[in-house]
């Protein structure tokens, strides 16, 4: 990723104050030898199985106490970790993987390639509802499967030994090795899924780990839990931690009190945070491929109107909206963003490529506007979903205002929930607009184009021409990186620049606070998520 400035802003005599005390930041409360650190989050943890997570706390908790075939380095590249070697076929669709014989489960069991089998037949098996069964379209019968045209037991995936495990794919796929670092090829153990049933993963004791760190202390609603060194982890002379104490911190003013006080040594910062501590040496950022975003209910009159959604998506004034909202990142005219994935043939980048599809853009956007309103009417009400994080709500209120600005006859209601109650909310299709963010699990572009934490797009969103090419890319073009990066860019067209589907808001920018004490700090290539096997104290 290319680290991007902030423009340095006058501080304050007060705020001057505040940045030495934070400067000297001292964490008493727990020394260097005891090896533990405290870090936050801003949302609940909603679940600790890998084939149910679709938020970001979820996602880091399992993210540290999970592990699959590959894992990222300290250099956030991916490199061998549940498996030790791997071989490849010569037309490159069938991989075979010799597993890690010392890999166990937190409760001592081995770690076989049947836990990998059943772990994905799982989460692809449509019958699980997991959010993520689209992954697996890159593995032989992975389509099929998620859609229920085929067993699970037919995915492209085969134990061929307690330690041995073929996985065959649909396509040749020069990325695979990133693929296989998502949670959904993540093993589970299939004695203790079994055994809890529908409740596995609702708290960290019904749940078992093979990662870095088991989680402690949640029981399904709490604000704090624990990361512990797992002592069965295979690579675990490696992990220099021996605790990381988790807490949800929903306001960002209370973090960085938190911070002043020791008792936090990562803060994430946002807003005017980012604005008051950039000249701090404790302060560090970077743009990430993490997106806000405009998801629709298609399923309601209003927001089933495309020229709605084409207005919306037009109306907004990114540029100001980053500038004195967000502080950090940059205005996003497609959904994929920036600096991201690259043409492994010209090493272009496709955001540069693809070019902008739904700039802001008043007069544009007021002409569809009007189109709407010929068959909504003139005064148009809809209702924004926003989660209740400050972050969020300050956007939200930003979005709301900028919008009834520029689309004469609209008002805007903001609803601002908690995160789980908002992720149940959009799938069970109570919204009208929601404005969220999400991070991607593997630098390619399809995994925004097809996915992009856009909900009911599989089942909602038709249109012959984004399907053509999605399956053109997957296929026919999957060896040809010119006509498959063509493929790409017309799929973003269709669904965000003819249909407005999906509609791009911003691409996000990670600040934080992070102690002096700690070093090899890790947080993941696709931003938001922080890796803590690699984390240690000075």
């Amino acid at each position: 990723m290319k680290i991007k400035t902030i423009v340095a802003t006058l501080i304050t005599a007060s705020a001057a104050l505040i940045l030495a005390a934070c400067g000297n930041n001292k964490q008493s409360n727990n020394s260097t030898s005891n090896k533990v650190i405290n870090s936050e989050v801003n949302a609940e943890l909603q679940t600790l199985d890998p084939s149910k997570y679709s938020d970001s706390s979820s996602s880091e908790a399992i993210q540290n106490s999970y592990e699959g075939l590959y894992a990222f380095n300290q250099k956030n590249k991916p490199v061998l970790a549940g498996a030790e070697k791997v071989s490849v076929s010569k037309d490159k669709k069938v991989y075979t993987f010799a597993l890690r014989k010392n890999a166990k489960w937190s409760n001592g069991d081995p770690v076989t390639a049947q836990d990998y089998v059943f772990g994905w037949q799982r989460t692809a098996d449509p019958k699980t509802a997991s959010p993520n069964t689209s992954r697996f379209a890159f593995i032989a019968n992975g389509e099929k499967v998620s859609k229920g045209d085929v067993k699970p037991s037919q995915l492209g995936v085969k134990a061929l030994g307690k330690y041995k495990l073929q996985v065959t794919l649909q396509q040749p796929i020069a990325y695979i090795d990133e693929l296989l670092t998502g949670i959904p090829f993540f093993p589970q153990d299939s004695k203790l899924v079994q055994k809890y049933g529908k409740a596995y993963g609702t708290s960290s004791a019904k749940a078992v780990y093979n990662g870095p760190f088991t989680v402690n202390g949640w029981t399904g609603s709490d604000l704090n839990w624990t990361y512990k060194k797992n002592k069965y982890y295979w690579n675990k002379s490696a992990v220099k931690l021996n605790q990381v104490n988790m807490q949800v911190v929903k306001t960002p003013n209370t973090a960085i009190n938190l911070y002043r006080e020791s008792k936090l040594d990562y803060v994430p910062l946002s807003g005017n945070f980012i604005k008051q501590y950039q000249n701090n040496k404790n302060f560090h950022k970077q743009l990430t491929p993490m997106i806000g975003y405009f998801g629709f209910n298609t399923k309601r009159k209003t927001t089933g109107n495309v020229h709605v959604r084409r207005a919306i998506g037009m109306a907004v004034d990114k540029k100001l909206l980053v500038k004195n909202v967000i502080y950090a990142g940059a205005p996003l005219n497609g959904i994929v963003p920036a600096n991201f994935a690259f043409n492994t043939a010209t090493g272009s980048d496709y955001r540069k490529d693809a070019g902008d599809m739904l700039p802001y853009d008043v007069t544009k956007a007021r002409a569809e506007w009007k189109q709407a309103q010929k068959t909504l009417g003139k005064k148009i009400t809809i209702e924004l979903l926003t989660s209740d994080t400050d972050e969020s709500k300050l956007v939200g209120e930003f979005l709301q205002s900028n919008l009834m600005k520029n689309l004469p006859g609209l008002t805007i209601k903001l609803r601002s929930i908690p995160l789980k109650s908002r992720l149940a909310s959009t799938t069970a299709y109570n919204f009208d607009v929601v404005y969220g963010t999400w991070s991607p699990d593997f630098a390619d572009p399809v995994n925004f184009i097809a996915d992009g934490g856009s909900y009911h797009l599989s089942t909602d969103y038709k249109n012959s021409k984004y399907e053509q090419d999605l399956a053109d890319a997957a296929g026919k073009y999957a060896t040809d990186p010119k006509k498959r990066w063509d493929a790409l860019i017309d799929a973003e067209k269709q669904v965000v620049q003819k249909d407005a589907f999906m509609v791009p808001v911003y691409q996000g920018g990670q600040a934080y606070l992070l102690s002096s004490r700690v070093k090899n700090f890790q947080i993941s290539p696709y931003g938001g998520i922080v890796f803590y096997k690699n984390a240690e104290l000075k």
